[in-house]
């Protein structure tokens, strides 16, 4: 297999609908089958609703190219994924979800909102910042060995992003440290 095809298979593998979702469910299962249920409900609004809203909008219409390579059309998908995960919280919170459910929500919106006006000047990388996001998140709950275990996976991605020229390295770079530095303090406040 040649560097560029495997590039765009880890990119598509760590996607991030398939780290959100991946995320949500381990947040659940951690708090039974309601927990479980929760994490689907979050999955709907954090990465259903976004991925459908960039296939049926835009030119990535096929999932070979969903992720949103212009900085321009980020800047339209970006409101429509914050209004989807800011009505999550808002449905979780009215509803009484657990609060470690919430901050995960909480934590997904805090990061994409922290995007969005990088994203006016600059394209960081979505693909780092849910993934060092989602692992520290995990690595709270799970144990910090089992994030850092993990956390070997952050700079083959930023190297697949960097290698199918979606993104400079430092893109992808500060993309996992903004990751991990927003989506883990507020994340913690519900634990």
């Amino acid at each position: 297999m040649n560097t560029t095809r495997a590039a765009r298979l880890l990119t598509d593998l760590v996607d991030p609908k398939n780290v959100i979702t991946v995320l949500c469910l381990a947040v659940g299962a951690h708090y039974g089958w309601s927990g479980v249920g929760w994490g689907a409900l979050a999955i709907v609004f954090c990465a259903v609703i976004p991925i459908a809203f960039i296939v049926a909008t835009g030119k990535e219409r096929t999932f070979a190219d969903r992720h949103v390579p212009e900085r321009a059309r980020r800047m339209i998908v970006i409101p429509v994924i914050v209004a989807s995960v800011l009505t999550c919280l808002t449905l979780m919170i009215v509803s009484g979800a657990p609060g470690p459910l919430l901050s995960m929500v909480g934590a997904m919106l805090a990061t994409i909102a922290v995007i969005w006006p990088i994203t006016h000047w600059w394209k960081i990388s979505v693909h780092t910042a849910v993934l060092t996001g989602a692992l520290t998140m995990i690595g709270m709950l799970y144990g910090w060995w089992w994030g850092a275990a993990n956390a070997l996976l952050v700079p083959f991605v930023a190297w697949s992003r960097a290698r199918l020229q979606d993104h400079t390295p430092a893109q992808t770079a500060a993309g996992a440290i903004l990751g991990a530095l927003v989506a883990g303090p507020v994340f913690i406040l519900g634990l």
